[in-house]
């Protein structure tokens, strides 16, 4: 395995997103779309040609790791500050739906992607409430919970709404395990004793319709692209659970192991999805942090990085049959 010394330097790609995204949307009209055109259109040919390497790091320094996570949250706040004050511009129109659709992609990285390693922090930390911010401004509070509680004592196994069985597609996945989560994080605090309406996900579905309400006092055209950004960032996040764990399985109760996650080296995904694609480390022990995350010489490996990977999953078929080889290996050998 190919491990070189690397630093925290490369990850300030990962801001290129957000600040193109803010520039489009305060020019308006067509330039509201770059942001998608750049994460969609052109980060996936960037992910295919660039090198794929583990990272070796010895002692890093925690600062700037962490101030990635405080950074990227406040150009989330930003991108959807700008969205909105766009929206109250030039009210419903093509801006801002393309608009929403950009801002739903930083939103789904620098707000999710961020909120699933700061949600691992230490409860009631800044850097964890951050977190529960980030969920909320995507309508997603219940996710700490659930991928915390119920996704990682499950994942891989039939338990686990979010591991897709092979077979599925992913739209078919993002019906099925959206509700599907929810639940689950309500019966997480329901087994604790918080039934009813005491369940926090209940106050959290309140407080998000209270917030939408007050947008909507505002504006429609506000609310609509707020629910643009929220909704587009839900099925990014949606897409990931899917391409993480696809038809790779357990027995409930079985041990886990590196074998149980799909990874990717491409150091693109790596350095703008803070180091994501490292996900059967992140399993192992979540309480890793990015920096300390590691590649795994046996793990199954996706056919390319997440940015690609969206071109195959979004057409089922395909996916299919480009993972059906690579599932099929890995039964062989085991």
């Amino acid at each position: 395995m190919d491990e070189t010394e690397e630093s925290w330097y490369p990850h300030l790609l990962g801001f290129i997103l957000p600040i193109v995204t803010i520039a489009g949307i305060y020019q308006g009209g067509w330039w509201s779309f770059t942001g998608f055109v750049y994460a969609i259109g052109l980060c996936p040919i960037i992910d295919i040609l660039a090198p794929k390497r583990a990272p070796k790091r010895n002692n890093p320094s925690v600062l700037p790791w962490n101030s990635f996570l405080f950074l990227h949250a406040i150009f989330m706040y930003l991108a959807i500050a700008i969205l909105l004050w766009r929206a109250s511009i030039d009210g419903i129109g093509l801006s801002i739906i393309l608009g929403g659709l950009s801002v739903g992609i930083v939103s789904g990285i620098s707000g999710i992607v961020n909120a699933h390693e700061s949600g691992h922090r230490k409860k009631g930390t800044l850097i964890w409430r951050i977190a529960r911010l980030n969920l909320f401004l995507v309508l997603y509070s219940h996710f700490t919970t659930e991928h915390n509680h119920g996704h990682h004592r499950n994942y891989a196994t039939e338990k686990d709404p979010a591991s897709s069985p092979k077979g599925r597609g992913l739209w078919t996945q993002i019906l099925l395990t959206i509700p599907a989560q929810y639940a689950s994080a309500w019966k997480t605090h329901s087994d604790k004793g918080r039934k009813g309406i005491s369940n926090p996900i209940l106050h959290g579905i309140f407080f998000q319709i209270a917030f939408l309400v007050a947008i909507y006092w505002f504006s429609v055209a506000m609310l609509l692209a707020f629910l643009i950004q929220a909704l587009f960032a839900i099925i990014l996040l949606e897409y990931v659970n899917y391409i993480q764990h696809y038809g790779l399985r357990r027995d409930v109760g079985e041990r886990h192991t590196e074998m149980h996650s799909w990874e990717h080296r491409s150091v693109w995904s790596r350095w703008t999805l803070l180091e994501l694609p490292l996900h059967p480390a992140h399993h192992l022990k979540a309480s890793s942090p990015m920096w300390d995350l590691r590649a795994y010489e046996k793990s199954p490996q996706l056919p390319c990085g997440y940015y690609a990977c969206l071109w195959l999953a979004i057409f089922p078929p395909i996916w299919k049959r480009v993972m059906a080889k690579r599932i099929d290996t890995i039964q062989a050998s085991s």
